[in-house]
């Protein structure tokens, strides 16, 4: 039996959220989000509005505890920043925590649709990240991310020139690949040392920047060519 339906399907919904967070790693769902049956990302959206947790104050504190101990970041707006940056940024964390190198979310790599490497190039711009909450500065300096000079600008959607030194040691290992191998085709999961230690994640490097094609660098296509990849010339 029953005795309080609101509270039966609150439980079920809270459900849902659980096992959301648990496959995307935040309760920052979109609208259209469901999970177990459930319109998990609109009822997100309505807990965020005001009142959304019920009239009863006590009700609504425990609640949102339950929420917050699912997703400490559950209701973004509350500390001052959008659903959709916290989405964006849950899913650049993910990807660092699945062992994916910073150097490697460049413009053109996605997640969920969304070009992350684009996301985190404009985080880096020095007016952009002064106008962060440092909320979110903490939260991308906990992921290793640092901001760009102010001389410096980061072109939205253009990879970097070909003087990047994360696009030279790429190519560096490539061409030490090459010379080992005799072959430009790479497992996605091989890593390559260079000479002075570094390791370079040659195989992800390059179904990235084949990925971004569009946007590299005359010069840098050049780069790739030489090194024998038929992409580049295409």
């Amino acid at each position: 039996m029953v005795w309080e339906p609101t509270d039966a399907a609150w439980e079920e919904n809270l459900s849902a959220a659980r096992a959301y967070y648990a496959e995307a790693g935040t309760l920052a769902a979109p609208v259209t989000a469901t999970m177990l049956d459930k319109p998990v990302g609109q009822w997100l959206a309505n807990c965020r509005k005001k009142g959304g947790l019920g009239k009863n104050q006590t009700v609504a504190r425990r609640r949102a505890a339950q929420l917050a101990a699912i997703d400490p970041d559950w209701n973004p707006g509350a500390l001052g920043w959008t659903v959709d940056w916290q989405r964006t940024y849950a899913a650049i964390a993910g990807l660092v925590a699945t062992g994916a190198g910073l150097e490697e979310i460049v413009p053109g790599v996605t997640a969920d649709g969304v070009d992350v490497g684009r996301w985190l190039q404009r985080q880096r711009q020095h007016v952009v990240w002064q106008g962060l909450k440092a909320g979110q500065r903490e939260r991308l300096s906990g992921l290793g991310v640092t901001p760009l000079p102010p001389e410096q600008r980061a072109g939205a959607g253009k990879a970097p020139r070909g003087g990047s030194a994360a696009f030279e040691r790429g190519c560096a290992a490539l061409a030490q690949y090459r010379a080992r191998t005799g072959s430009v085709t790479v497992p996605r999961g091989h890593i390559e040392r260079l000479e002075d230690g570094t390791e370079i994640k040659l195989g992800v490097f390059l179904s990235n920047t084949k990925t971004r094609r569009a946007g590299l660098a005359a010069d840098q296509l050049k780069v790739l060519a030489a090194l024998g990849l038929d992409w580049a010339t295409a």
